[in-house]
């Protein structure tokens, strides 16, 4: 590996940092400890900063030369309201809270990264460093967009980054077009006529009908979404009945529904909503059929998936820069790129062979009590930051 020298012979102090903010996780719009050791790390650097965008939002700003050229990097702050299963030194304190998802990491490397580019300033241009809370399921990412973040730091495309395990460990990915996937929840109440169990002829019964529409919900995707478009629909509750001899009122289905273009996502909702009147009307019952969109998909620009291709190759080599599996999860970095060019790339964090003696008995995966971050990965993700902004800011259009 290429790797910036400066940042191994730091790897104890980084590695510090990193676990400090495991130990002190804040979940999303309430990371106002993390934010608040971002600004004075990059003030103590000599960065000058904005904060507030987004609510606990911080962006760093770094200026080298005359060109009026500028790029966009961005790591999450937030962490999941979940128990931690570790019971290592750095675990959380926080009952209930975890970073469960590697943002203790990603905010590092940007860091570390940052305080290397503010030194060396070996780039012509401005680097915008962009350190979002809310990821995990709160929109930070479009909260500081509205708050003016394109607006008031102009840059020509935005950067981001995220551990994934299970790839081995000195791998990057990065491929064009969709990378993650949209993230849509739906909540639909069924009304009928409650009565007696052993009298439905009395009655208008909600539950057969939910089954019928958890049915039908599964052939939109089997036959009606092209067998090359990725889509899910999944219920994932339904909540209905108090006896075993009363037939219910209500019924609630919820779940979720994923895809990797609106084109395919607007039709499934149509259709979802369509079967539940339909359906709803030929028994007897009315329906409230709600659907939200949260996160649109992921999708990475053709030109800049392929300039971060070649810096990765440049730091591990070629074979080591590996094609990126789409994946269904979803990620708010998809707001940015609705706005900017940009590439939103994956950084390998091993098996789970690095975790500390004291680590939970579950697999080191994304969203499991056991996971934690690589730490392995601060100075091979802070070194991809620094080379990225240097040859991007070194192109002459």
């Amino acid at each position: 590996m290429n790797l910036i020298s400066n940042f191994n012979q730091h790897l104890d102090a980084l590695t510090a940092l990193r676990r400090d903010l495991h130990a002190h996780p804040e979940l999303c719009f309430q990371e106002q400890r993390t934010s608040d050791l971002v600004a004075a790390k990059l003030t103590e650097w000599g960065i000058p900063i904005h904060r507030g965008l987004g609510g606990t939002g911080v962006v760093g700003i770094i200026q080298s030369g005359s060109s009026s050229r500028a790029i966009g990097l961005r790591a999450d702050m937030d962490a999941l309201p979940m128990q931690e299963a570790n019971t290592f030194a750095h675990a959380s304190t926080e009952p209930g809270k975890m970073h469960a998802c590697g943002h203790d990491g990603h905010t590092t490397m940007l860091l570390a990264a940052a305080q290397h580019l503010a030194q060396q300033r070996d780039f012509d241009g401005t680097v915008y460093l962009i350190f979002q809370p809310a990821e995990e399921g709160g929109g930070g990412a479009r909260e500081m967009i509205k708050d003016g973040l394109f607006e008031r730091f102009p840059m020509e495309a935005v950067f981001g980054l995220h551990n994934w395990p299970g790839m081995k460990f000195g791998e990057f990915a990065a491929s064009p077009g969709p990378v993650m996937a949209s993230s849509n929840e739906f909540k639909i109440t069924l009304h009928g006529k409650g009565g007696h169990a052993a009298m439905p002829h009395n009655a208008i019964d909600p539950v057969p009908v939910a089954c019928q529409l958890v049915q039908s919900f599964q052939t939109i995707v089997s036959r009606q979404v092209k067998p090359i478009d990725a889509a899910v629909v999944s219920v994932t509750m339904i909540h209905t009945g108090e006896a075993t001899n009363v037939i219910p009122n209500h019924c609630e289905l919820q779940g979720t529904v994923r895809t990797f273009s609106i084109d395919v996502l607007d039709m499934i909702e149509a259709r979802m909503r369509l079967m539940t009147e339909h359906i709803c009307a030929a028994s007897g019952l009315q329906a409230d059929f709600e659907f939200s969109r949260n996160y649109p998909p992921t999708i990475n620009s053709v030109a800049e998936a392929e300039f971060c291709r070649q810096v990765m190759a440049g730091i591990v080599g070629k074979d080591h820069v590996v094609a990126q599996e789409p994946t269904m999860g979803a990620e708010d970095f998809s707001y940015m790129l609705l706005e900017k060019p940009g590439c939103y790339a994956f950084i390998a964090n091993g098996d789970g062979d690095h975790r500390s003696i004291g680590h939970g008995g579950g697999p080191c995966m994304l969203h499991n009590p056991s996971y934690d971050f690589n730490d392995h990965l601060l100075p091979l993700g802070a070194t991809y930051w620094v080379r990225l902004v240097e040859h991007w800011l070194a192109i002459r259009f």
